[in-house]
């Protein structure tokens, strides 16, 4: 028989979802209000089954972008470092308005490479997890921009949150990466640019063949692109981690993904790769 990497995502007890701008926002920056209330539903329902959640957010940027009333993401990094900051502030009031509805309760925590590079930091943000995780607290992740520039314009220090929520589950050794986007999952090219792509719903082992797929999806609301997503998959699957890419535009596909439906793409940890055997 052939084996059903889904059914594994059945097991997932310890899960990171990342949200893009393009999710959590509308074209022009503003918050998409709806989305984030059925997110915070659909992850308020996951942790009072006993799930543990870790929620990584993009959206600082957008939401700044959008309290101004400003049309396109400014190129000055002072510019970008205040958006933050009004951002920052916005989505989070969101967010604790959001989640309290539900009485579940958020904590913030900005990371940069740095801290998670450095080995007495990282020990104290493990620590802080796994607190937070045995309160039921549910941990929002993002980058720290307002303090580094790094993380907004270099890959060398994230540089976007598919890096940073790969690189947060595997500091928490987590089961599942789920990665929300404004794409239905990973395709052979670019389903933008041309109807004749096809959608691959599971992916094994990541070659030049899938890398070369990845070229030039991105994103007009956010940093990253698809080549980002197959990094952060890379890094994951590495460390037998699983990932799903799926769309975001209906957060509860969340809990479709965790019954082990057949929902985007699964790109399938290593060490769980020979989770069957054919007969």
């Amino acid at each position: 028989m052939s084996c059903n990497y889904r059914e594994k995502l059945k097991n997932a007890r310890r899960i990171v979802i990342k949200v893009g701008s393009s999710t959590l926002t509308h074209d022009n920056g503003r918050l998409y209000l709806p989305r984030v209330d059925r997110l915070s539903m659909t992850i308020s329902e996951l942790i009072n089954d006993g799930l543990e959640v870790i929620l990584v957010s993009s959206g600082a940027i957008s939401a700044g972008m959008g309290k101004l009333n400003l049309k396109e993401r400014p190129n000055v990094m002072g510019i970008k470092q205040a958006l933050a900051a009004i951002g920052q502030c916005e989505l989070m009031n969101l967010y604790s308005k959001m989640f309290s509805t539900y009485n579940q309760i958020v904590a913030q925590l900005l990371l940069t490479k740095n801290d998670v590079d450095d080995p007495i930091r990282r020990k104290n943000i493990e620590n802080t997890f796994e607190h937070l995780l045995n309160q039921r607290v549910l941990p929002i992740v993002n980058e720290n921009d307002t303090v580094s520039t790094y993380e907004i314009s270099s890959l060398e220090q994230f540089g976007d949150n598919d890096t940073l929520s790969a690189v947060v589950a595997i500091l928490v050794k987590a089961d599942l990466l789920i990665i929300l986007s404004d794409i239905d999952g990973f395709y052979n090219g670019n389903p933008k640019e041309c109807s004749d792509y096809v959608l691959i719903d599971t992916v094994t082992k990541i070659t030049d063949k899938e890398r070369l797929f990845a070229g030039g999806q991105g994103s007009a609301m956010g940093t990253g692109g698809m080549v980002t997503k197959l990094n952060a998959a890379d890094m994951v699957t590495k460390s037998g981690i699983h990932m799903v890419l799926a769309n975001g535009k209906d957060p509860l596909v969340i809990l479709d993904i965790l019954k082990g439906e057949n929902i985007g793409t699964l790109f399938v940890g290593k060490e769980k790769s020979s989770c069957c055997i054919d007969k």
